[in-house]
This record gives structure tokens, C-alpha cells and sequence, in this order.
């Protein structure tokens, strides 16, 4: 029974049966589930400190956009939109994906004074984790005193540490269409893991 159960034919007809199946899956999550669903993330730098730290895993939702627009606080994954002010800067970094918190939206005007953040004159405390924050000016768009208006089509995004974090206030505003997704789940390390805020 054991020799017919291991011969070559059944082998062969095992593997015939399975491989298209194996195939198919890998098509599905490399092909399907990486590029459009979820994809893996590693934080390169300390730029989201506290909230993130260099080394965290995280998963990214690459389709919730689909249906719902982002929302202020969102940690949210972009294409890096390049500085216009720096002609210098290797085009390298362009290829880069960024992760920052998204502060502003298209029209609203916004300020950097005392540690906080101002949109349209009100001091941004909805969703309350910008409370935990000191948001630091920086040139040339978080000057002291500077007001800016958020592009069309466009966002204003800063790093959690605002002291360590080249951000909206250093390059500008992140295209929509750069927009990758949402940071949603850190699952490594393993004594962090859970849902991001």
C-alpha cells in the first residue's frame, strides 16, 4: 500500500495537482495582496519617535483610501514628493517612501507657534495625539510666524518628533497621488504589536 501511496506516478500526479494551487497563491499575494492590499513596512529612522521607533514592522493598508479619504492623524506612507526649493537634492531620495503623521488639508491654512499646531486659526487638538507633541518651526515652510496654504489636491504631513524629522516644514506638501496607504497594525517588535494611532 505504501510503495503504490510513494510511487513515481503518484508523485508525479500530487505535484501536477498542487503546483497550479501553489502557483495561483503566490500570484494572488506577491501579484494581488502586496501591491494593491497590504504591504510590509520597516521605520528606516527615528523620525515618528515616540510613536514609532527605528526597527518597528508594520503592516500598510494600500486600498482603505479606495473608499473613505484620510484623516487628519493618519499615519500614512507616501512616495517622497522631492524638495522644489533644493535643486541639489540626489534624485534618489525621490524613489524613497516616507511615513508621517498627516496634519493639513488642501485650502487650510496652517501655522507652527508655541509648540503647536494651528489649522485655519484653531489650535489642532482633534484627534487629541497632537497634544503629546511639540511641533518645532523650521524654514521654509514652518517659519516662525509663517502661515501656509495647503495645495490643492495636496497634504502637510510632520514626523511625530519634530525635533529629528525632515518633514512638510522642510520640502513642502505631499501630493495625493503619492499617497501609498495607511499605517494600520506594528507587528514586530513583539511586545508592541497592535493597532497604530
Amino acid at each position: 500500500m505504501n510503495e503504490r501511496l510513494f510511487s513515481k506516478e503518484w508523485v508525479v500526479t500530487q505535484i501536477k495537482e498542487w503546483v497550479p494551487s501553489i502557483l495561483f497563491a503566490a500570484i494572488l499575494v506577491f501579484g494581488v495582496i502586496r501591491p494593491f492590499i497590504v504591504q510590509a513596512f520597516k521605520i528606516p529612522s527615528g523620525s515618528m519617535r515616540p510613536t514609532l521607533m527605528e526597527g518597528d514592522k508594520l503592516f500598510v493598508n494600500k486600498f482603505i483610501y479606495r473608499f473613505h479619504a484620510p484623516e487628519r492623524g493618519d499615519i500614512i506612507v507616501f512616495k517622497y514628493p522631492g524638495n522644489a526649493n533644493d535643486p541639489t537634492e540626489p534624485k534618489s531620495e525621490r524613489k524613497k517612501d516616507f511615513i508621517k503623521r498627516l496634519v493639513a488639508f488642501e485650502n487650510e491654512l496652517v501655522e507652527i507657534r508655541d509648540g503647536k499646531i494651528i489649522v485655519d486659526g484653531r489650535i489642532l487638538q482633534d484627534p487629541s495625539k497632537f497634544d503629546r507633541f511639540y511641533y518645532f518651526n523650521h524654514d521654509p515652510f514652518g517659519s516662525p510666524g509663517q502661515k501656509i496654504k495647503i495645495p490643492k489636491e495636496s497634504y502637510f504631513v510632520l514626523g511625530d518628533n519634530s525635533a529629528n524629522s525632515r518633514d512638510g516644514r522642510f520640502w513642502g506638501f505631499v501630493p495625493r497621488k503619492n499617497v501609498l496607504g495607511k499605517a494600520f497594525f506594528r507587528w514586530w517588535p513583539l511586545n508592541k504589536i497592535g493597532k497604530l494611532e
